[in-house]
């Protein structure tokens, strides 16, 4: 099987997604939009990876890119493939479908709970607790895209992961965060720690991840899992 990811910038990487690639032989390949915006055709991959970001889906003046990059994720929706979108990543594909984008009452930082919606259709999530703390760091939200199910929810932010079919996600939250991701995103985006309801301190976030990473990822995993099953 073949992985796309597309990256937009260097600190935010797969992290525990990679993991599991590598452990379940994926021939992985990259778009990194910040070296070189260059996207292959839609037929050579069967799995797309779409990564987080500080820039917005609306700053398509600022990054032209994310004009080509949209229109590529769309095809790769339609096309059937597995489209699985991180943070920025969901944002893309609900723009992608025609959703807007647009800021969230408040930002949200740290370890908080999201908390499953019920009666879910999507098969790939029929492992997910009905809450689990993941980690967040966004300052933006979205519509969901016609025909989308929502899978989970915030206190923070109702939209946190959506489903449209079996073959696409949108985590708004971050499940694939590891201590080297978190200290990565911190050292980068430490400017946007200012303190407030749902944004934790540095010191806080590092003492959840080794609190609750463990965990998170074994849910990551087992949707990961539910994913692969779909192509095989």
């Amino acid at each position: 099987m073949k992985a796309l990811c597309l990256q937009h910038v260097p600190f935010e990487g797969m992290a525990a997604i990679e993991t599991w690639l590598v452990q379940h032989n994926f021939d992985i390949s990259y778009t990194r939009f910040f070296e070189s915006p260059v996207l292959p055709a839609v037929e050579e991959v069967d799995w797309i990876i779409i990564m987080g970001g500080p820039m917005s889906v609306n700053d398509e003046e600022e990054f032209p890119w994310l004009v080509a990059e949209k229109q590529f994720v769309k095809q790769c929706i339609e096309n059937g493939k597995i489209v699985l979108g991180i943070c920025l990543g969901a944002q893309l594909i609900a723009s992608s479908m025609g959703a807007k984008i647009y800021r969230n009452p408040q930002k949200e930082i740290g370890w908080f709970p999201i908390r499953k919606a019920s009666n879910l259709k999507s098969t790939v999530f029929k492992n997910l607790p009905n809450e689990l703390q993941v980690f967040h760091w966004h300052g933006e939200t979205f519509d969901l895209p016609q025909g989308a199910e929502l899978i989970a929810s915030s206190e923070a932010c109702q939209n946190q992961i959506f489903a449209i079919g079996n073959k696409t996600v949108g985590f708004q939250c971050h499940l694939e965060t590891t201590a080297a991701s978190l200290a990565s995103i911190v050292a980068n985006c430490q400017s946007e720690l200012i303190p407030a309801t749902f944004i934790q301190t540095e010191k806080e976030m590092a003492e959840k991840e080794a609190m609750y990473s463990e965990k998170m990822h074994l849910h990551l995993y087992k949707i990961l899992d539910n994913l692969h099953g779909l192509t095989r």
